[in-house]
């Protein structure tokens, strides 16, 4: 394994060991940076989606706040338009900062097809 290799999967596990956060109630604040990263959705412990920010302007609170308005192709393909389902018990996400596009996308592509195989192809 590469020196890059080697670094996107210690930046996978600072990811999953990242705290999992509830989305806010109604009218309640998202607790998320206005900076860049990877991120991941859950429900309970099932990952059901992994994102990226792909330009830093206001970064992974922007890319959470699309998903719930329904403004998501993740919303609209997962939730059917309805991202006011986050705000039910049980879904959380998981943020990592991550200025570096390129580390970006290397751990978004890594997360994805660690934790959702089926997404690119491998398994139901």
């Amino acid at each position: 394994m590469n020196n890059e290799s080697q670094e996107v999967k210690v930046l996978f596990d600072e990811l999953c060991a990242q705290p999992k956060r509830s989305f806010p109630q109604y009218r309640q604040p998202l607790d998320a940076p206005l900076k860049p990263g990877v991120y991941i959705i859950r429900k309970k412990e099932t990952v059901l989606h992994v994102g990226r920010t792909l330009r830093g302007r206001y970064g992974i609170h922007r890319r959470l706040k699309n998903h719930l308005q329904g403004s998501s192709s993740f919303t609209n393909d997962y939730l059917k338009g309805n991202g006011a389902t986050l705000r039910e018990e049980g879904y959380t996400y998981q943020y990592l900062e991550l200025e570096d596009p390129r580390k970006r996308a290397l751990l978004e592509a890594y997360a994805v097809g660690t934790l959702c195989p089926v997404h690119i192809g491998l398994g139901e």
